[in-house]
């Protein structure tokens, strides 16, 4: 069973991620288990599926809102804001970059933890511009793999950079990114200069180590073991920005799978990396945001 798991987690990650189309996955993923129901339950154990939130959407302690903006003319956003529920205009703000399957309600749960922390979560939903984030996943990851990622980028560091604006409060801003997410925000780092003060990128494929030197924010590099596809450019990039005197960690949590913070993936999910990694993340941004009670 450990053969046919790790094969199959293999399999989707190259569906998800490099473009194998969706027949020959489902035939492949059909050898693999043994038969087509035996695929279908592997299937319904790898893929994120709604489960029960951590931060409900009604706790008391917090608020939570749609906002909508504009980075540039023509160019506008629309997200998800959660904080807590007494919030003043100074508390620091974590930007959350979602995975390839654009804003759903995993991230906006993980934007609620990040208010019950004490900050005010901003999740915008890169899909915007094209529509928004649909309801099917495979649409949603073709729609994230046509953007245009140089574009994206700029527009995640103009949102960076008006959070931290006086126009928005002189707040100190933080990032956070799972997947997709997490190699948008190792860009963002390079992009977004001295008006990100944090950077966390969960399990993102990285740029080329010669971008390290742009770096101005300190970062944490959340990494799964078995990841290879990632590991291939974000454990360089690691190197390469304490190389150049950046403040960078690299944490490697051992034998879990890409994904393992995602508690909606359940053959991914690992309970106690992602509560290691997410007290990891919290420390991290307590020290370099500030603490929210200041």
């Amino acid at each position: 069973m450990p053969d046919v798991r790790a094969a199959a987690i293999a399999l989707y990650d190259r569906f998800t991620h490099e473009g194998l189309d969706r027949r020959r996955f489902m035939r492949r993923l059909t050898r693999i288990a043994g038969g087509a129901a035996a695929a279908n339950l592997i299937l319904a154990d790898i893929a994120c599926r709604a489960s029960e939130a951590v931060a409900a959407t009604d706790d008391p302690r917090l608020r939570a809102q749609v906002l909508e903006w504009e980075v540039a003319p023509g160019r506008r956003y629309r997200g998800y804001n959660a904080a807590p529920a007494a919030a003043d205009a100074e508390l620091p703000v974590v930007l959350v970059v979602h995975e390839n399957r654009g804003l759903n309600d995993h991230i906006r749960d993980v934007a609620r933890r990040l208010a019950l922390a004490g900050y005010s979560a901003v999740a915008p939903d890169f899909l915007s511009l094209v529509g928004g984030t649909p309801a099917d996943e495979d649409q949603a990851r073709t729609m994230i793999g046509a953007l245009d990622l140089e574009r994206t980028v700029a527009d995640a560091a103009a949102m960076v950079r008006y959070l931290s604006s006086p126009a928005s409060g002189a707040r100190r801003v933080g990032a956070i990114g799972f997947c997709w997410g997490g190699g948008l925000v190792n860009r963002l780092a390079v992009a977004a200069g001295p008006s990100l003060a944090a950077a966390v990128p969960f399990y993102g494929p990285a740029p080329d180590p010669s971008e390290a030197a742009r770096v101005q924010s300190p970062m944490l590099i959340i990494l799964a073991g078995r990841d290879e596809r990632v590991n291939r450019s974000a454990l360089p990039w690691g190197e390469a920005l304490r190389a150049a005197g950046k403040d960078a960690a690299t944490i490697t949590y051992p034998d879990v799978d890409h994904a393992f913070h995602n508690d909606t993936s359940a053959m991914r999910y690992d309970r106690a990396a992602a509560g290691q990694a997410w007290a990891a993340t919290l420390e991290f941004l307590g020290r370099h945001l500030g603490s929210p009670a200041d």
